[in-house]
């Protein structure tokens, strides 16, 4: 791989988990009925639903910067694992009839952060310095 093709690589990445986690922020800070039922199944209605948007938010922006994508990139993997978790554990995959795109989203996401966070694995740990 050319180091042209492993930089539009990076950046299809980026923008993958970028744009889905950005796009889903309109549904969690409107309160749209979707987003308030899932949180109110997990017993995180309202603080939850807008804490964790604001997440995703600073997660996608870290993720679009390179210099701080591995951290943007360590954050979404981190939120992703919890919706995976409580899809798998409490939701389930499908829910309220949308056949699965919720889950299949944030799938994607943690896959996409999983690899960012693999190729800035170096930059992360020179980050935090308790992993030394």
């Amino acid at each position: 791989m050319t180091y042209t093709q492993f930089n539009i690589l990076v950046w299809a990445l980026r923008l993958t988990a970028a744009i889905i986690m950005l796009q889903t922020l309109f549904f969690k800070f409107t309160a749209a009925p979707e987003s308030v039922y899932i949180f109110t199944k997990l017993g995180m209605e309202p603080w939850g639903r807008i804490g964790i948007g604001s997440m995703e938010l600073v997660a996608a922006i870290l993720i679009i910067i390179p210099r701080t994508t591995g951290i943007g990139a360590l954050i979404a993997v981190g939120l992703m694992a919890g919706a995976i978790f409580f899809h798998l554990t409490k939701l389930g995959i499908v829910v309220q009839g949308d056949g699965g795109q919720l889950f299949i989203l944030a799938a994607i996401v943690f896959t996409t952060s999983a690899i960012l966070l693999y190729i800035f694995r170096k930059e992360v740990m020179n980050l935090i310095p308790f992993l030394h």
